[in-house]
């Protein structure tokens, strides 16, 4: 008899911390082993966003889906809270990975990851610098350097005064320990991460979830602003696949990133816009089938 998908607390450590995450499974037992898929979301999100989405999806397809809270954020543990850190992202999603590889119930050799949003640029970086994943899957991804990201921040000048935002922060926190935070989302309030109209962001009934604190910690703007998504594509040897679409945020970078990456590269492209790919139903089913047959392929390639 296939189980309901109910989703299993675990933890495990990344850089002395405790990370917190889900795991989402449908199988007749504990200890069948399926292949598995790492999925993160967007910046400045937790598990209970459109990660959670994609692992239901995906749980019901035979994987076992493992969510979890980058340090920092949600349920884990570490200290910055809200701070959005690439680098310490791509060192939890590397634990994330050699945790989920010494999981009896997860097939061996046989890891996938998926991300939406900037969950897809810190994943591909994870996979540059050594991450035990065979094989890698974007979602409206956005990979960002400095100067494709620049005018969405009202160009070099909006860049340089939230640079100097969180060079100020950053000193408060060395000084005091405080960490000065704002919102992560307040349509019209440009100190917010996201300052502009995105619904998913402000409806409870989609991103706005109770779990959600709505806060990011105002020294993010020097890392994330200065992160390079695109540097190590040339060190990512995975098979990959980008689902996107000109309604999404840089299919130029995805274009390029084509031709760049290492290792084989598939592309599926499909209408809507980029938060549409966060949880509504007809890009969600196109992304998921997209990345299930993905999967189902590469992951039995790792295997032999």
């Amino acid at each position: 008899m296939i189980r309901d998908i109910t989703p299993t607390p675990i933890v495990f450590t990344s850089g002395g911390d405790v990370v917190a995450g889900r795991v989402y499974r449908q199988a007749e037992k504990n200890t069948e082993r399926q292949p598995a898929v790492v999925i993160a979301g967007s910046w400045l999100t937790i598990k209970e966003q459109m990660a959670t989405r994609y692992a239901e999806a995906l749980a019901r397809r035979g994987y076992t889906a493992i969510t979890f809270d980058f340090t920092g954020w949600g349920q884990s543990g570490g200290e910055l809270r809200h701070a959005e850190v690439p680098s310490r992202k791509i060192a939890d999603i590397r634990a994330a990975a050699e945790y989920v590889s010494t999981l009896s119930f997860v097939r061996p050799g046989e890891l996938g990851y998926l991300g939406i949003c900037a969950g897809a640029q810190y994943g591909a970086a994870a996979i540059a610098t050594g991450a035990a994943i065979t094989s890698f899957a974007s979602v409206a991804g956005w990979f960002h350097d400095t100067p494709s990201v620049a005018p969405f921040y009202g160009g070099d000048d909006g860049v340089q005064l939230r640079l100097t935002r969180g060079q100020q922060a950053l000193d408060r926190y060395q000084r005091t320990g405080e960490v000065i935070t704002v919102p992560a989302y307040a349509p019209g309030d440009e100190r917010a991460g996201m300052f502009i109209e995105l619904d998913y962001y402000g409806d409870p009934g989609r991103g706005a979830v109770p779990e959600w604190a709505n806060e990011m910690a105002e020294l993010s703007w020097l890392p994330w602003l200065g992160f390079d998504g695109m540097a190590q594509a040339a060190r990512v040897s995975v098979p990959t696949l980008f689902v996107h679409g000109d309604g999404c945020v840089f299919p130029d970078n995805i274009q390029r990133l084509r031709d760049e990456l290492a290792g084989p590269v598939e592309m599926v492209w499909g209408d809507g816009g980029q938060i549409d790919f966060y949880d509504q139903p007809a890009q969600v089913d196109f992304a998921v089938e997209a990345v299930g047959v993905h999967f189902s392929t590469t992951l039995a390639q790792a295997r032999r």
